[in-house]
């Protein structure tokens, strides 16, 4: 006899579709103790989401409703696209044909879990991961327990009032390590109803993905991720690991991609994965492990000789590699550890490049630019290193997302104390000076967490940062004037004839490319066309591949 009913949903319509990988850990966990799970996938049905709500809780009525939401917003200066009208939509949709319970998670959601439980007006949020406090809250629910038991849990009480069960210790809240299961594998499925259908992503969206370790143990300023998952690296036993991956190459799905924060940084435990994979591998010639093609996203060290001809054995494609700038000045007390040191340098980033196309593996070579510190020297600095790089693509994004927990929003919000604007705080839709008061001046999380995503009139109102130090555009008053200043610059500054290998970021009259992911014409175009893989690695050859899709599009 199976045990009560709970219902994961993901509510993420953006395409290409993204593998909902927390619904497979989610569902592991949950039917390792007894319960019954499924998941209505709204990204899959995504122009027909509100039926696909209603026919489910029609016929289902599950005890509790988990809904996983992996972004806020694209995070893009230019863009500033916000995901969480959409998501409140599908929220308030459950509602209307379900009484169950919903709580709320993701890395999204964990970057301001208080303030979306209250602007979701769900019943519960996990911020970091969920499969145990998920598990201890069904129990709790199942058995008529207070959920106040369970430690970690975010309560919504009503009326603004948003509160989470303390862990257990500062330990766990903080690293949070001991939430993750990291020894068996999770249960990954093709095909089956009502769970996620790992195959049927791949084929649509032309990556699966895998997750190696939870959490970061560094500090980089921009980041949100040790705040929002962990600040210890949670290791999965790569027997684990190897395991899921056999089983997804088994079911067809061969492209994976990293989901770490970063697949390199402790090393010795990724080494540890690669050769589990080499080692199946030359024992099995039958092995689906040799149809796998990884590709990782990691940082400029550590990367050696061994580490690059691991890779390559084990079935690595594509390495993309943040170094985010080369300039000392910009770096320092930016890209660090968790102590705060500097762990790596621009030669660095070269070896990469190096070892990777010795080895016969795509790079990607990723820039961060207008951090603080930033100037137009600075800038043209890194343009011009990275340029000399023999990567396959380099790619330029201007501008960072301030959110709460990152050492930058904290910072920000310290500076301005919410009575003094900061220079170089900065969003398109604000309709005034933006001030941000620290947590300790806040009544609550709630209204400490919205500041960075609602302004005053409870719009939309996402907080970015972009060096005052960069030059002015001609219309100095305009928040967006400076940015695009600085992206005509990129343009002028990458030769032409180097532009097919170049991400530039994009702006009203300057180019019809766009590299955002969310719902990019060119990446449709490649997924419709059966391409698998990192798109990064078809972006040279673009114009080619959309005029041969168009001329496709004409015969049909």
């Amino acid at each position: 006899m199976r045990g009560p009913l709970v219902t994961l949903v993901n509510p993420n319509l953006v395409h290409p579709p993204i593998t909902p990988y927390a619904l497979d850990i989610l569902t592991t966990s949950l039917e390792a103790v007894g319960f019954d799970v499924e998941v209505l996938d709204l990204c899959l049905m995504r122009h027909a989401w509100r039926r696909g709500v209603v026919e489910y809780f029609t016929r289902r009525q599950p005890s509790l409703v988990g809904v996983t939401f992996r972004n806020t917003d694209t995070i893009y200066p230019q863009e500033q696209r916000v995901f969480l009208d959409s998501h409140r939509d599908v929220v308030r949709e459950i509602r209307r044909h379900s009484a169950a319970p919903i709580v709320g998670g993701g890395v999204g959601f964990s970057s301001m879990p208080f303030a979306l439980v209250d602007y979701l007006g769900i019943d519960y949020g996990v911020k970091g991961p969920g499969e145990t406090t998920l598990v201890a809250l069904a129990g709790a629910l199942a058995e008529d327990r207070p959920v106040d038991t369970v430690g970690g849990l975010i309560v919504n009480h009503g009326d603004g009032v948003v509160r989470q069960v303390p862990h257990a210790s500062r330990l766990i809240a903080l690293g949070r390590a001991s939430l993750v299961n990291r020894t068996t594998p999770y249960t990954r499925r093709s095909g089956t109803p009502n769970l996620v259908d790992n195959l049927a992503y791949y084929r649509r969206g032309g990556l699966g993905n895998i997750l190696t370790k939870n959490g970061c143990a560094f500090a980089c300023t921009h980041c949100v991720e040790p705040d929002a998952k962990g600040n210890q690296f949670a290791r999965r036993a790569e027997t684990a690991v190897v395991d899921e991956m056999e089983s997804l190459t088994a079911q067809g799905v061969y492209h994976l991609h990293t989901t770490d924060s970063e697949f390199n940084l402790n090393i010795a435990h990724s080494k540890a994965i690669l050769r589990e994979i080499v080692q199946r591998k030359r024992a099995d010639a039958s092995s689906s492990l040799h149809r796998l093609r990884l590709w990782i996203y990691i940082q400029p060290a550590p990367f050696d000789e061994e580490y690059a001809a691991l890779l390559a054995e084990a079935g690595c494609a594509g390495v993309n590699v943040a170094p985010d700038h080369v300039r000392d000045e910009v770096l320092d007390g930016w890209k660090v550890t968790g102590k705060g040191s500097r762990f790596y340098t621009f030669d660095d980033v070269r070896t990469v490049c190096e070892l990777s196309h010795r080895y016969g593996m795509l790079t990607m070579v990723e820039a961060l630019l207008g951090m603080p510190g930033e100037t137009e020297s600075t800038m043209r600095a890194c343009v011009d290193g990275l340029m000399s790089l023999n990567a396959t693509v380099v790619g330029f994004t201007l501008g960072i997302r301030a959110f709460p927990y990152s050492p930058l929003g904290i910072r920000l919000a310290e500076a301005s104390r919410g009575i003094r604007p900061v220079r170089g705080v900065q969003s398109n839709t604000a309709a005034a000076a933006i001030l941000l008061a620290p947590r300790a001046q806040c009544a609550s999380a709630v209204e400490y967490e919205r500041q960075f995503m609602f302004g005053p009139d409870g719009g939309f109102r996402p907080v970015y940062y972009f060096s005052p130090a960069l030059p002015d555009g001609p219309a100095s008053t305009d928040p967006a004037a400076r940015w695009m200043r600085s992206l005509e610059l990129l343009w002028e500054w990458v030769p032409p004839q180097d532009r097919h290998r170049v991400m530039l970021p994009t702006g009203p009259g300057l180019s019809a490319e766009d590299n955002n992911y969310a719902d990019n014409p060119f990446l449709i175009r490649l997924t419709e066309l059966g391409h698998k893989g990192a798109y990064w690695a078809y972006w040279p050859r673009r114009e080619e591949i959309m005029s041969t899709a168009d001329t496709s599009a004409g015969r049909r």
